[in-house]
């Protein structure tokens, strides 16, 4: 789960669809890939005192940095304001790829939550996603960024298709509209090794929701506070949209 641009919420969408899949029955891993600017506790409301840090550093072992947040899935975070991980040094590539490694025989579902942009750490974290769901916001640079982001996807990682989600839509229908746009562009600009363009998969959208900000601010899940309102129920759309596409991989 990523996006081209910061402040579109995609650590809430992370961690508010691994409560949604968990509640559908899927053991879900939320590993928080912002391994220089993590906020993954903030938004769950947790005071780790393990992280990925100090597993890199071998001061703990992976099995406690594992652990259990509101909804029912498992975490691990990472530490915010690490330097050292905002450049993607060989050691941490390698740190990084163990634990996916080691962490994916045991979940159904593992959500990498990105930093934003096109830096070298977020395009690694990336590539080791079966699928890639960018989220955006109707905001001009939101689009603009999102746009550059699939791009470097694109090119560098030969993706075939990428997922799109729209949060904070203040229509039905934006998220669409969005996609299309998007799509004409892509076709026009961006050719794939294939040598056909990428394919921008609508997975729907989010609509803006007065209580998404309540829940932030109280830092708890939207899906445990308030299941039924509009936002809610988007996401709990978008994590059976999300089964779909894991069973057909699965086929």
């Amino acid at each position: 789960i990523t996006s081209g641009k910061g402040g579109v919420g995609k650590t809430f969408v992370s961690a508010n669809l691994a409560a949604a899949l968990t509640r559908r029955g899927l053991r879900v891993l939320v590993l928080d890939a912002d391994l220089g600017l993590a906020n993954l506790d903030v938004v769950l409301n947790l005071h780790p005192k393990i992280t990925l840090h100090d597993v890199f550093t071998g001061k703990s072992s992976l099995d406690e940095a594992v652990i259990a947040a509101p909804g029912g899935f498992s975490v691990v975070l990472a530490g915010s304001g690490m330097v050292e991980y905002s450049r993607l040094t060989p050691e941490v590539r390698n740190q990084f790829l163990s634990v996916i490694q080691t962490l994916a025989p045991r979940f159904d579902v593992i959500l990498l939550d990105t930093g934003a942009g096109i830096s070298d750490v977020v395009l690694f974290s990336v590539s080791l996603a079966s699928e890639v769901l960018i989220v955006a916001t109707p905001e001009p640079t939101s689009l603009t960024d999102a746009y550059a982001a699939i791009k470097v996807l694109a090119m560098q990682q030969q993706r075939q298709h990428i997922r799109l989600v729209v949060n904070q839509a203040a229509r039905p229908g934006d998220g669409r509209a969005i996609t299309g746009q998007l799509q004409q562009v892509l076709e026009r600009f961006v050719t794939t090794h294939s040598g056909r363009p990428l394919r921008l998969i609508h997975m729907g959208d989010i609509p803006a929701d007065n209580a998404v900000r309540e829940a932030v601010m109280r830092r708890q899940l939207l899906l445990l506070q308030v299941p039924g309102c509009p936002a809610a129920l988007a996401i709990s759309q978008l994590a059976g949209k999300i089964e779909e596409t894991l069973l057909t991989r699965a086929a």
